[in-house]
């Protein structure tokens, strides 16, 4: 059966690889079109190099190649401010939208957590870099136990952070701690993203801190390590820096927490992991890249296979 075709608006960091890893790995996708609005981007050029339609004319350009009709899955890989006008126009042309901005119009979607939930929206959200690493860990501790308080802290290499990632900061902050309540499970969420200048440059790594009712810490622990083995079948660089941190909260000193206006009294459980890239465009350090395009990839597979635009072999 042909692979089902889609395009990639946005020629940049992120859109550059999920192009050449839909040309490298998928067995589902058939890359038919690199979109951007820069005639002189590294990944236009690459792209016609690999023999992938490009234009530099943005959307508009997209729907004048003579392919356009036969394209049934689009990413977008620009901006928060550009995703609402590509959205509209993308679902009024019957296209399956997969967001890799913080725009956050369609449901938030993280593979290992809530994918199947969202197959049939026109437009899934694929959140953020530091919410595809960490919301899954968050989503593990709820299963458990409730988090009252989920807070995560992404740091990333400069040199992986193009200009569409340093334009949506503040959605990034944003979408992350909205994700962390919405898909995570917490009662509250908070983001920071950190862009770190060392060189040589360090790979992608995440704090997760959850605060949560006293519970059993090897059930806790045995759902963060599910998990992990999970968000790795799809992102082989996904890691536990170190084994899970538990510290006893409370008691004769309960915890205060300004942003729930009450105390906790229960476990503070801290996860540190880090994300090493598949350097299919960028070096590995990159994993920040590489867990983002991943999870749209495994979600645009599975969207195409449920909907029977490919059939698996038996």
């Amino acid at each position: 059966m042909s692979k089902v075709k889609c395009a990639i608006i946005g020629s940049g960091n992120i859109g550059t690889d999920l192009m050449i890893k839909i040309m490298r790995l998928s067995k589902v996708l058939e890359c038919a079109a690199l979109v951007g609005i820069d005639a002189a981007s590294d990944g236009l050029a690459r792209a016609q190099r690999l023999g992938v339609a490009v234009t530099h004319e943005g959307l508009d350009g997209l729907r004048a190649l003579p392919g356009y009709k036969d394209i049934a899955i689009v990413f977008d890989a620009t901006s928060a401010g550009a995703h609402k006008r590509h959205s509209e126009v993308l679902i009024a042309d019957g296209k399956q939208v997969i967001d890799l901005t913080p725009a956050a119009i369609g449901p938030y979607t993280i593979p290992p957590v809530n994918l199947d939930a969202n197959l049939d929206a026109p437009n899934v959200n694929m959140v953020t870099c530091g919410g595809q690493a960490t919301i899954p860990i968050v989503a593990a501790i709820s299963k458990v136990t409730k988090v009252h308080w989920g807070e995560i802290v992404a740091s990333i290499a400069s040199k992986s952070a193009g200009p569409g990632t340093r334009a949506n900061i503040d959605e990034f902050t944003e979408t992350t701690a909205a994700a962390i309540e919405q898909v995570g499970g917490a009662e509250k969420g908070k983001a920071i993203i950190i862009l770190n200048p060392a060189e040589p440059p360090l790979i992608m790594r995440d704090t997760v801190i959850c605060l949560t009712d006293d519970a059993d810490r090897d059930a806790i622990r045995a759902s963060i390590l599910s998990m992990v083995d999970q968000v790795r079948s799809y992102v082989p660089g996904y890691r536990l820096k170190q084994e899970v941190q538990f510290e006893r909260i409370g008691g004769n000193a309960p915890l205060w927490i300004p942003e729930l206006g009450r105390h906790v009294d229960g476990l503070k459980v801290t996860v540190f992991l880090e994300v090493e890239g598949a350097a299919h465009y960028l070096p590995a350090y990159a994993g920040n890249l590489d867990i983002m395009t991943s999870a749209a990839l495994k979600t645009a597979e599975r969207i195409a296979i449920l909907r029977n635009w490919f059939k698996e072999a038996a």
